[in-house]
């Protein structure tokens, strides 16, 4: 019976899944960078070579070598310079093309279809963890392609001159990479649980900051520094295991080449003393010769000292496509439409959900039945967890569906009607964003050029911009610093005034204010629909659902 053999393609490892990633879109430049840097490093030798003839010379009392020597060191430096200064221009500019190019899908990726990590890992992802790439990129490929040519070169050399030298040099060094190989296990899982570290604790600190009222009111400061300063000692912790790596690689790195180095010094130095007559191939080693070996021994393991350096920079980096690798498998869900600004959905404001469920990564959320018309003013009550927020986000087209169907001005919200439904709503979130623009830009989002102070009266919060230092010119921080929660959200009220759009999504727009605070929100909330706007609003606050015409209560 004949049998047929098979060659199934082998599954890629991590690591070298993580390469093709990062540095197959810019091996060329890393291959130009290590041309460069070998170039340079097989330069030293010609100015040991002229170094060690220019002191031979000396002894001899031949001083007429020094100019020619000193011309040769000084060119050779002056190239190597020039070599190293090239290689890091490539290697940097490959390094920041690797970086935007990953920063950028993940931030076009994640705004469009977000996946179940908090905002603070990936922020954490993004600010933190991703400039970790830029040492495995310009460190790691080039100490690799010198530690594969110029030891080979270098022990050749010595082995011209000597065997007993060259057999020194080839003894020592080839244990580092066997002990490098080692540690460089322990490197990996350190810093992969470094990274986990430097995410759970940015996760942490964001969920603190922004529950810091409650954390207030009920007196938990205490317990809440005390949890931080738990994580912050766990982080420090993971963090001396990197470094206790690192120190462990680079001891035994030195150990074997200050032995080596030693040896070799030990060898020459007996030499040329007489006492050892053997270990070269002819005639005993000369001061020339025994001062060039004794010049180009160290280099020899400075190769090894820089894979030692980029060893642990690779496993950094690895450890941070591990992270890119499992934010790319999250299960995650686009929202509606394509996000480009197109004409407003024509026909009157209508809104109709039935049997509509949202598909959440690895979950489907039912949605109340409802009908709005223009001019109608609606709240979502219900627990927490209901589903109310979800509910605003898939009438906006934001979250898609699972099954069942939401109606627009007489049409599906679907791919063809979310861009142009989008030009007619305006969403109020609980937590407001302010991009870094003066308040008069980012209350007028259409750049229509409108007064925005008839609409910031209207919204009760004249007020607060003329409280501010640079009134309408005034930069406030992200999340509104500078003004306080209720203000902020009397100034989305304005902004959603100003905008023109016709439906107002709010998002517990009362929820932690005082009851003097929340009634100035329900009433702009009231001239809103005075003057003519559809409202939905997500609510706990009983107040706000009886200023309602009416409310439909969600049920998770």
């Amino acid at each position: 019976m004949a049998v047929t053999g098979t060659n199934p393609q082998k599954t890629p490892t991590a690591s070298q899944r993580a390469s093709a990633r990062i540095i197959g879109p810019v091996s060329r430049s890393l291959r130009v960078a290590g041309a460069f840097a070998v170039i340079a490093g097989l330069i030293w030798p010609i100015q040991a070579a002229a170094l060690a003839w220019a002191i031979s010379g000396w002894v001899s009392g031949d001083m007429g070598r020094t100019g020619p020597a000193a011309l040769v060191f000084v060119l050779g430096g002056v190239l190597r310079a020039a070599l190293d200064h090239r290689a890091g221009r490539w290697l940097f500019d490959a390094a920041d093309r690797t970086i935007t190019r990953e920063r950028t899908a993940l931030i076009v990726r994640e705004a469009r279809a977000r996946a179940g990590a908090g905002s603070a890992e990936i922020a954490a992802l993004i600010v933190q963890k991703l400039p970790l790439l830029q040492p495995w990129i310009t460190r790691y490929h080039v100490a690799m392609v010198r530690l594969m040519i110029l030891p080979l070169v270098l022990l050749a050399v010595t082995f011209w001159f000597s065997w007993a030298a060259g057999l020194v040099l080839l003894v020592a060094g080839p244990l580092i990479p066997v002990f490098m190989a080692l540690v460089g296990m322990a490197a990996e899982e350190a810093s992969r649980r470094q990274m986990d570290e430097i995410g759970s604790m940015n996760a942490m600190l964001m969920d603190r900051l922004s529950a810091m009222l409650d954390i207030r009111l009920l007196g938990a400061t205490e317990r809440a520094a005390a949890d931080f300063s738990g994580r912050a000692e766990a982080l420090r912790i993971r963090t001396m295991a990197v470094l206790r790596v690192a120190f462990l690689s680079s001891t035994v790195l030195e150990l074997f080449s200050a032995i080596g180095v030693a040896m070799v010094a030990v060898f020459v130095g007996f030499t040329l003393l007489g006492a050892i007559q053997f270990g070269s191939w002819g005639s005993p080693l000369g001061l020339g010769e025994g001062l060039f070996l004794l010049l180009i021994a160290p280099e020899y393991f400075q190769p090894f000292r820089d894979m030692a350096a980029a060893w642990h920079d690779r496993a950094a980096g690895l450890s941070v496509v591990a992270d890119l690798d499992a934010l790319d498998a999250a299960e995650r869900v686009d929202f509606v439409g394509n996000a480009k600004a197109v004409a407003p959905l024509s026909g009157p404001l209508t809104l109709s959900l039935a049997g509509a469920v949202a598909a959440l990564p690895g979950r489907e959320v039912p949605l109340p039945d409802l009908q709005l018309s223009a001019g109608e003013a609606l709240a979502l009550t219900g627990p927490s967890g209901a589903g109310k927020s979800t509910a605003l986000a898939a009438i906006a087209g934001l979250v898609p569906l699972a099954k069942g169907g939401i109606s627009v001005c007489g049409t599906p919200l679907d791919a063809d009607t979310a861009d142009a439904w989008r030009s007619r709503i305006a969403l109020m979130p609980q937590a407001p964003h302010f991009p870094d623009q003066s308040l008069r830009d980012w209350l007028d989002p259409g750049e229509r050029g409108v007064d925005p102070w008839p609409a910031l009266q209207l919204a009760e919060a004249e007020g607060v911009v003329q409280r501010l230092p640079a009134g309408l010119d005034s930069r406030l921080g992200e999340t509104g610093g500078g003004v306080s929660g209720g203000e902020a959200r009397r100034l989305m009220i304005a902004r959603a005034i100003l905008s023109g759009r016709e439906l107002i999504l709010a998002d517990e727009p009362t929820a932690d204010l005082d009851p003097a605070t929340a009634a100035q929100i329900i009433r702009a909330l009231i001239r809103l629909k005075e003057s003519g706007h559809s409202l939905i609003v997500a609510t706990h606050d009983p107040a706000l659902a009886d200023a309602m015409d009416r409310s439909i209560e969600v049920r998770p």
